[in-house]
C-alpha cells in the first residue's frame, strides 16, 4: 500500500510540473508579444497613422512641354539635410546632397498665373526635384541648377532663375540681417557649365538686401568677377573655362563685405556696404532673355556641390 501511495505522489508531481511549463494558448488576444520577442499584428494595424511625403506641384509641365523637356517632379523623403550623401547612402533628390532647410526655390516656370514664376518652400523642398531646372546630377553628388532665357521671372526682374532665396525659422520666414550686425557667411562650391548663346551672362550667388543686388558673382563669356550696383567691383578669374569648380565666399560683417575665390584666407574682393535686410541668394539668375536675341530655351546652368551659411 505506502508502494501505491508514493507512485500516485509521483504522477500528481509530474502532472503540476507540465501544467506550469506549457505556454498559454488563449486566442482571444491577437496582438502583444510573441515568445521570440517580436511584436504581432493587432487591431493597432487599423489607426495607424502613415505618414506620406508632401506632393510636389505639378505645375510647370506645359512650359516644358513646349519646350520639350520633362517637368515632372520628383518627391522625396529627404529631412532637407545632406545626412544621406554622408551616410553613404543614395542620393534621390537635392535635398540629400545640399542643406536646404534655410531657403526657398524659385524657379523660371508657372504655377498658376503665367507670369509669375513657381516657388518651392519647406517642407515641400526638402523633397522636390523637377527635372531640367532643378536636381541631383548624373553622379548624384551635386545639383544642378538651370533658367532658360525665355522662363518666366519675378516683378522686379526681366531675367529667369533657378535660384535659393534664404530664409530663417527653418524655412519658414524671409532671412533679413544687417552688414554692420555680427558675421554672415555664404560659402558655395559650384561650377558654371552653361551659358545663352547670345547674351552669355550669369550670376552664380549673391547678397541682396531689402531693395536691389548688393554684390554678385557674375560670369560674362570667361570673365568671372564681382558685381554691385550694375558696376564691376573686382575679378575673380578672367579665363575660367565653362565647368571648372570653384570655391567662392562672401562674407559681411563691420559694414564690410569679403569676397574670396578659392583661397579662404585672403579676400579677393573687398567692399564697403553698410545696408540692412540683407539675404543670400544661390543656384543660377540667367541675364538673357528673348529681346536680348537668345532663343526661349538658350539657357544658363549652375551646378552646386556643397553650399553653407553661417550667420554669428
Amino acid at each position: 500500500m505506502m508502494r501505491a501511495m508514493a507512485r500516485c505522489i509521483t504522477l500528481l508531481l509530474a502532472s503540476s510540473l507540465a501544467c506550469s511549463t506549457t505556454p498559454a494558448t488563449d486566442g482571444g488576444s491577437t496582438g502583444g508579444s510573441s515568445g521570440d520577442g517580436t511584436t504581432t499584428g493587432g487591431s493597432d494595424d487599423a489607426s495607424t497613422a502613415t505618414a506620406t511625403a508632401p506632393s510636389a506641384t505639378t505645375a510647370g509641365d506645359s512650359t516644358a512641354a513646349a519646350e520639350g523637356t520633362d517637368a515632372t517632379p520628383t518627391t522625396g523623403g529627404s529631412s532637407g539635410t545632406s545626412e544621406a550623401s554622408s551616410s553613404g547612402a543614395t542620393a534621390t533628390v537635392p535635398a540629400d546632397v545640399l542643406v536646404l532647410t534655410p531657403w526657398k526655390l524659385t524657379l523660371p516656370i508657372a504655377r498658376d498665373e503665367p507670369d509669375r514664376p513657381l516657388e518651392i518652400l519647406q517642407p515641400e523642398l526638402a523633397g522636390y526635384a523637377i527635372e531640367p531646372w532643378f536636381h541631383l546630377d548624373q553622379a548624384g553628388t551635386a545639383v544642378v541648377f538651370r533658367a532658360n532665357a525665355g522662363g518666366v521671372t519675378t516683378n522686379n526682374s526681366g531675367y529667369p532663375r533657378s535660384e535659393l532665396r534664404e530664409m530663417s525659422d527653418d524655412g519658414l520666414d524671409p532671412a533679413s540681417w544687417s552688414t554692420s550686425v555680427g558675421e554672415h557667411t555664404m560659402t558655395i562650391t559650384q561650377a558654371i557649365t552653361h551659358l545663352p548663346e547670345v547674351k552669355p551672362h550669369v550670376v552664380a550667388g549673391q547678397i541682396h538686401d531689402a531693395e536691389d543686388d548688393v554684390v554678385m558673382i557674375r560670369l560674362e563669356g570667361s570673365h568671372l568677377f564681382v558685381e554691385g550696383g550694375g558696376e564691376e567691383l573686382g575679378d575673380l578669374a578672367t579665363d575660367y573655362a565653362l565647368g571648372t569648380d570653384f570655391t567662392v565666399q562672401l562674407r559681411a560683417s563691420e559694414g564690410v563685405i569679403e569676397i574670396y575665390y578659392e583661397d579662404l584666407t585672403t579676400p579677393t574682393v573687398t567692399v564697403e556696404r553698410d545696408v540692412d535686410g540683407c539675404y543670400f541668394k544661390a543656384g543660377v539668375y540667367t541675364q538673357s532673355n528673348p529681346d536680348q536675341g537668345d532663343a526661349p530655351d538658350a539657357h544658363g546652368e549652375v551646378v552646386i556641390r556643397d553650399l553653407v551659411v553661417s550667420h554669428t
